[in-house]
């Protein structure tokens, strides 16, 4: 296989995984606002430099099977589980709002609350359909999901690498009543209200 120089300005779209059936196509976790888009932004390329061509995409589930043209069979797709697919962010579009990010930006970045206390990292942005959803590792090794929204998340700073969140609105703590035993249900934000970032190469509307 072939290898090309490393890229100077990297941004992950995808991690493989494991393989699926026997010619050669594996499982794709993707970090594109729309997964069935990996393939729109030309070869996608290794830490060392291997160049994977995407000659398609289908999806399955919460993830997407892909087929390289590079990977033949299923001994050569088992080799790749976990490698870390990126492209130059100079392939990316850069016409982006104030308020619009790509999910590679975001994943990895610490949350704090409006009192300043860390909250976790983002681990993961998904998009179940109803709006962004960002995935936060916890201290504790658990995970807990925030709605993307400017409520929820008022505040994203990447040149200081972190996103403020609002403890309520992001569903991290109950709402007095409900903290005192209300019959009320306690507080849910909606995921559908202002949806943020661009839909396509990773971003998140």
């Amino acid at each position: 296989m072939s290898r090309h120089p490393r890229l100077e300005n990297p941004v992950q779209m995808a991690v493989i995984g494991a393989p699926h059936g026997i010619s050669g196509e594996v499982r794709v976790k993707t970090f594109t606002g729309d997964p069935m888009a990996l393939g729109a932004y030309g070869p996608l390329q290794t830490e060392d430099g291997r160049i994977f061509t995407v000659t398609s995409v289908r999806p399955a589930k919460n993830i997407v099977v892909v087929r390289f043209g590079e990977v033949k069979d299923r001994t050569a797709a088992e080799a790749l589980t976990g490698l870390a697919l990126y492209v130059d962010r100079s392939s990316l579009p850069t016409d982006l709002e104030d308020d619009e990010y790509y999910h590679a930006d975001l994943i990895g970045l610490l949350v704090i609350d409006e009192t300043g206390e860390k909250v976790g990292k983002v681990a993961a942005v998904h998009d179940f359909g109803a709006g962004s959803i960002i995935e936060i590792t916890l201290p504790s090794g658990r995970s807990t999901m925030v709605p993307f929204t400017r409520t929820a998340v008022p505040e994203v700073d990447l040149a200081e690498g972190m996103i403020r969140v609002d403890s309520l609105a992001a569903g991290l703590e109950e709402e007095p009543e409900a903290a005192h035993g209300s019959d009320e249900e306690s507080h849910h934000f909606d995921p559908t209200s202002r949806p943020r970032g661009p839909s396509a190469a990773g971003g998140n509307r």
